[in-house]
């Protein structure tokens, strides 16, 4: 819900966000949730840009087989058992874009890491499965490549957010915090250029509501000259609808380049039209948080902070694989955990 997760660029997917809760859920640590986002790394690269400009959330799709393989593996299964929980989680291996901004787009994440964790346990309790329903999935939503199984674990390695919302935001924040502090009286109008794909997921121009908020370019934009550091409470439905937000959206507008290929395509470039007939001009290639970009321990850690409060981000800071099973215990009325 937060939108706080991972993204494997290659593949277009959010890795962490499905792996780890299926990881976790049936058991496991390290070595099932690496073998896992390998297999969404691979999945989700040989499916290609292609798939989610299609309108797939690749996450959603590829995430409930690799969910099965988190979960499979944490329950101890072989070989044919991972094969047979993969093919229980083709039924499930679904999602669409259109679902940004909404509940929905987080749900059918969720959706994926639960139907992992059922297709494991389905196999592991002895339900039969064709293993050749993956690769018939596989090419009836656009499957053309041949998948790479050399090269490390997670290709390319992950990028991390470094703010809340859609990562083809990441860029043009990043563009308006190099500016510096702005009045936003002194702002006349405000051009961001940079390739069509790379605000493909961006639907919302004139959002409503904190979930629009995460897949708007205007409202990132805004937030980003208001709140200089974007963390939760910029994406809430009140700071959306905020008076001088809706001001500074009118001013914003988008110069689309050719089409490209994936959210981090060309360069994202801001340019501040000021009142007094001067500008400002930032470029930005890769975001903060990027694997060739690493963020800076203060700007994670802001990150953290913004997540849990002070007190508590220490200890976040420093989750093993235990701790974070026991920290997601949910404790309910009734005893139930």
């Amino acid at each position: 819900m937060l939108d706080f997760d991972d993204l494997h660029i290659p593949s277009t997917t959010h890795i962490s966000v499905v792996c780890v809760p299926a990881t976790l859920a049936a058991g496991g640590g390290a070595r099932e949730y690496l073998a896992a986002a390998g297999v969404m790394a691979r999945l989700g690269a040989a499916l290609g840009w292609e798939h989610y400009t299609q309108g797939w959330h690749t996450t959603a799709t590829v995430g409930a087989i690799s969910a099965a393989v988190a979960a499979g593996l944490s329950l101890g299964l072989d070989s044919d058992g991972i094969a047979t929980a993969m093919a229980h989680a083709v039924p499930a291996a679904g999602g669409v874009r259109q679902a940004f901004g909404t509940a929905g787009k987080s749900m059918q994440v969720g959706f994926a890491a639960q139907a992992g964790v059922r297709a494991a346990t389905l196999a592991a309790a002895g339900a039969t499965a064709d293993p050749r329903a993956v690769g018939e999935w596989f090419r009836l939503v656009g499957g053309q490549r041949s998948l790479q199984f050399e090269g490390p674990i997670i290709p390319d390695g992950l990028g991390l957010k470094l703010h809340p919302c859609c990562y083809a935001l990441q860029r043009p924040i990043a563009a308006v915090r190099s500016l510096g502090s702005l009045s936003i009286d002194d702002i006349a109008r405000i051009r961001v250029h940079t390739p069509r794909s790379a605000v493909l997921p961006l639907i919302h121009n004139f959002p409503s509501s904190g979930l629009e908020g995460k897949f708007s370019l205007n409202y990132g934009i805004a937030a980003a000259l208001l709140d200089g550091f974007l963390d939760i409470g910029s994406f809430t439905d009140a700071a959306v609808q905020r008076p001088e937000v809706r001001s500074i959206l009118d001013r914003v507008s988008l110069v689309a380049e050719p089409v490209g290929e994936g959210v981090l395509d060309g360069d994202c470039t801001v340019v501040v039209e000021l009142r007094d007939g001067s500008q400002l001009e930032a470029v930005v290639d890769l975001p903060v948080g990027h694997p060739r970009r690493p963020a800076s321990v203060a700007d994670f850690e802001a990150k953290v902070r913004g997540c849990v409060g002070d007190e508590r981000a220490a200890e976040i800071m420093n989750l093993d694989w235990v701790s974070a099973a026991a920290l997601l215990q949910c404790h309910l009325p009734g005893g139930v955990n």
